[in-house]
Parts: structure tokens; C-alpha cells; sequence
């Protein structure tokens, strides 16, 4: 024990598992590159609630959060909504981002973690292979274990040899660009849906939300692609068109931010390296949320170290994480990578075709806090299947593109099946490679 584990970045799934290490004895330090209390953007973010217990994480105080609302979602024309209907006990909780990471750093320092913010990570310290600290504006740090938890562009990752099996870059395509931002109220009229989701809005491939809030309306626009200002004015423009309490006076937020929206990294560890959260790409692939899973990620990360009692941190030591992680989480959510993929390729036309023929109902959205696999989101029986199938034949691009979308789905469960369960470099790195293909 007593051995130097650096956290690079203040990621939730690394500073809950500096938390969990810390209070088992490890000497912990986190780097982070932002100014103490700066964490988190000006918005409010939603999880479960019930991950935080499993990270030992205690519930935040009762006036800081508040159940999320059911949400209804909408193809680009905004009729034939359909709304979800999930029971109180199994909704997640919103709470300003500010306060989850104060709750979170209040946590982690309280069980004996050391935080050093204004301090740039610029990559990995290598020894051949092993990671065995990290480059930082203010010097060298050395230590026996790096705990890469500084999102999807993270240094660390793209730096990391390619010979680990560490997949440096990710594509464009498995990004999802944000927009958020809180606008005043510009009317009182009621809205029937709080939280309404738009599919394809304006015929653009990604998706917005417009959630009416008591005294603010907050407005999200997800892309795809690379988008501006300009995108998100006109896009404003045309949702006050149906929305009229959204307001044109911006109160907060206005930050873009870039999300993983794709399978979780198939080789997240190195000699001295283990990568969590967003580093390793453990966001839902279908609708980018991850604080939950990154929580959960952090218990199994912190245990298998734990458990390396020779304090070797290799890969092999620490395979059981990535091995344990994929079965608890990724080997479930990695088929909804096919379903975006899917999504991406059709027309607003077909999407829109979906919900006017009743391919899709509110019945099939089952979509709760807690879910680690594509039947958590979506309900379908067989009978049901067959009935869809018989709708879609009217569309013979849309039973075309998700046909492809269902065989790619049975070949990624196969090879997600396949997955090596102890560490041998040279199977594991052709395991992956079959599984990343997979994929594409």
C-alpha cells in the first residue's frame, strides 16, 4: 500500500474512483486543468441516482436535486408525439452540474484525495510501453498507476503507443456536438409536454429538446457534425415557431460541448494506464449520457486495483476491469452503436414515417435511470416485431437501412461474446480488432 496513483482530469468516473482508493489507503493526487471551483457547465445535467451508491457515494442534499420529468419525443414535423411513462422510483434525478461536481470533489477530498487544479495534463510518460506518469504545463509527474479521466479528447489516450491496443482517435462521426443554453419565458401558455425531444428537427440529422421550465425554457441542439452559432440562431428560430414560451433573451449556459456516442473503448488499459468515462468512451451510444455508468465504472476499477495485491498495475492486472465493465455495462449498450449508425443514414422523411405509421409507440419507450443494455430503452416482444416489420414495408429505404443495422447487431453480440477473459496481449489485440470492425 501507499502507492502513487495519478488521476489525470476531473472526470466523475475518476474522481469517484480516487475517492474509493483514497478511503482504501492509496496515495491519490488529481490534476486538473481548470481553476477550483469552475467545474462544470452552466446547466443542469440528469443520472442515476442509484449509481451513486454504488460508488459509495453518498445522495447529494435533498434541496440540491429534483426527479427528472417524462420525456416526449417528436420526428422532425413535431406530430404524433409520443410520450414515456416511467414510475417515480425509477426516474433519474436533475441537479445543477456546479453542485454534482462540488458534491463529488467534497466526497473524494473528505476520503483523503489531493486535488491540484490550474494544471494542464499534456499527455503520458512512458517507459516503452508502461505508463509510468504524466507530462503537465507546471512539470513531470511520476507515479505507479494513471487514471485517464480526461474525456473524449483526452492527451493521455491519444498519446498512448499504438502497440498497447489503445485506440488513440476517435472519428467524427462517434462525436455528438451540444449546444445548451437556459432562455427566459417568454409566455405563459401551458405546455402539455414539459420535455419535449425532436428527432431530425429542421431535417438535420441529431436532436433537440425544448424542456419548459417554471421561470426559464432549456434548449438543447445535438448535431452530428460540426455546427456554429449561426446553426444554433436558426434553429432557435424555428423552434419559438411551436414553442412559444421559449424566450430570446440567452440567462445561461451557451457552451458547446463534444460527447462519445459509440462503444466503449475495447482495450482501456496499459501497463500503469486504465481509461474511464468519457477517456473511454462509456457514454450511452445512442444518447450520450454517462455519469452513471462512469460511476459504476469506478467501483469495478478501484476493486480490480484493489485486488492486484503485487501492486503491478500491468494489463494483465488490470484486465478485469475492462473484462467486468463490458460485461456489466458495454456488452449491452454496444448494440444501440448499430441503431445510431442506422439512424444516421435515413431521411427525415423516414424518420417521420416511423412515428406516423406507429413502427414506434410510446409503449416501446421503457427508457428509465437505471439501464445497461438496448432492452432497458426499448420493449419489444416478438409478436410486436413481426408487426413493426409488416409497417415498415411501405418504406423500402427504412426496411433496407435497418435490416443492415439488425445484421450488424448480431455480428457485434457474437464477438462481444468472444471477448478474451484473461490478459494475453496477442489475443486481446486481435479480439479487438475483429470487435471495432465489427462496428464500422
Amino acid at each position: 500500500m501507499g502507492k502513487s496513483i495519478i488521476v489525470a482530469g476531473l472526470g466523475h468516473g475518476g474522481i469517484a474512483a480516487a475517492a474509493l482508493l483514497s478511503k482504501a489507503g492509496y496515495d491519490v493526487t488529481v490534476y486538473e486543468k481548470k481553476s477550483e471551483g469552475t467545474l462544470g457547465y452552466d446547466w443542469t445535467d440528469i443520472f442515476d441516482p442509484k449509481a451513486l451508491g454504488v460508488a459509495e457515494i453518498p445522495m447529494p442534499p435533498e434541496d440540491k436535486y429534483e426527479y427528472k420529468e417524462d420525456m416526449t419525443f417528436c420526428g422532425p414535423c413535431g406530430n404524433n408525439p409520443l410520450k414515456q411513462h416511467v414510475p417515480l422510483d425509477a426516474r433519474e434525478i436533475k441537479m445543477e452540474r456546479r453542485d454534482i461536481y462540488n458534491h463529488l470533489i467534497e466526497n473524494a477530498v473528505g476520503c483523503g484525495v489531493k486535488i491540484v487544479y490550474d494544471c494542464q495534463v499534456n499527455g503520458p510518460i512512458l517507459d516503452g510501453e508502461r505508463v509510468v506518469g504524466i507530462s503537465t504545463e507546471k512539470g513531470d509527474v511520476l507515479g505507479d498507476l494513471v487514471i485517464d479521466a480526461c474525456g473524449v479528447n483526452s492527451p493521455v489516450r491519444r498519446n498512448m503507443p499504438k502497440s498497447t491496443g489503445v485506440q488513440n482517435e476517435i472519428d467524427r462521426a462517434h462525436k455528438i456536438s451540444i449546444y445548451r443554453a437556459f432562455f427566459n419565458k417568454a409566455s405563459d401558455e401551458p405546455t402539455e409536454d414539459k420535455f419535449k425531444v425532436i428527432l431530425f428537427a429542421g431535417g438535420k440529422p441529431g436532436i433537440n429538446w425544448v424542456a419548459a421550465e417554471d421561470e426559464y425554457t432549456d434548449v438543447l441542439i445535438g448535431r452530428f457534425t460540426e455546427f456554429g452559432i449561426d446553426e444554433v440562431n436558426a434553429t432557435l428560430e424555428n423552434l419559438r415557431k411551436k414553442n412559444p414560451r421559449l424566450g430570446e433573451e440567452r440567462l445561461r449556459g451557451g457552451q458547446f460541448v463534444e460527447i462519445p456516442i459509440r462503444h466503449t473503448l475495447s482495450v482501456p488499459v496499459a501497463d500503469g494506464y486504465a481509461a474511464i468515462g468519457d477517456s473511454a468512451f462509456m457514454p450511452v451510444p445512442l444518447i450520450g449520457s454517462g455519469m452513471a455508468n462512469a460511476f459504476k465504472a469506478a467501483k469495478i476499477l478501484a476493486d480490480t486495483i484493489i485486488a492486484d495485491k503485487e501492486d503491478t498495475y500491468s494489463a494483465k492486472t488490470l484486465w478485469p476491469y475492462a473484462v467486468k465493465y463490458h460485461k456489466a455495462l458495454s456488452s449491452g449498450l454496444a448494440p444501440l452503436e448499430c441503431v445510431r449508425s442506422a439512424l444516421l443514414k435515413l431521411r427525415p422523411q423516414d424518420v417521420e414515417y416511423c412515428f406516423e405509421s406507429g413502427i414506434v409507440n410510446s409503449d416501446d419507450i421503457t427508457m428509465s435511470a437505471d439501464f445497461g443494455s438496448m432492452g432497458d430503452l426499448f420493449a419489444f416482444d416478438k409478436d410486436d416485431i413481426k408487426k413493426k416489420i409488416k409497417g415498415a414495408t411501405g418504406n423500402k429505404y427504412l426496411i433496407k437501412t435497418l435490416g443492415g443495422a439488425v445484421g450488424k447487431m448480431v455480428k457485434v453480440v457474437v464477438l462481444s461474446n468472444q471477448m478474451p477473459q484473461e490478459w494475453d496481449k496477442a489475443k486481446v489485440l486481435d479480439w479487438a480488432k475483429k470487435y471495432d470492425k465489427a462496428f464500422m
